[in-house]
């Protein structure tokens, strides 16, 4: 389980001070020399309830501003943004068997672990990601 330092509430979502995040709302953490991947709890919200998602497998190459996965909810079937370059090392099986845990925990149910980075996009630290939240 990820270790949380620090919670911020802005508006009616989270997020955490430690995470970097994109405007399409994947967020991104570093451990151990590799990063995981997730939607913000703003992401999840919008979604509404997550009823099955699609994950690439260990090994496939992810590319930054790129389609790695989807996620469908009761309302609609999202992309999920890689706001990264690299190789995935892991995938969550536990979203995979409980997506709604993304729901319920979206900092904890990570959905991909990515090794050997190349890329990173212009990640938003969580002060300026609090400041993009104020605008949406």
């Amino acid at each position: 389980m990820l270790e949380i330092k620090k919670t911020r509430r802005i508006k009616k979502w989270q997020y955490y001070r430690d995470y970097c995040t994109q405007k399409s709302h994947e967020w991104v953490k570093e451990e151990g020399g590799e990063y995981l991947v997730g939607i913000t709890d703003y992401a999840q919200a919008e979604l509404g309830d997550l009823v099955f998602i699609n994950l690439p497998e260990v090994g496939d190459a992810v590319t930054m501003g790129e389609p790695f996965s989807d996620v469908e909810s009761v309302k609609a079937v999202s992309d999920v943004l890689s706001p990264l370059s690299g190789t995935v090392s892991a995938v969550n099986e536990e979203v995979l068997d409980a997506p709604e845990s993304m729901n319920a925990k979206p900092y904890e149910a990570w959905l991909i672990k990515v090794k050997d980075v190349s890329d990173k996009e212009d990640l938003l630290t969580a002060d300026e990601y609090e400041a993009f939240l104020k605008t949406v």
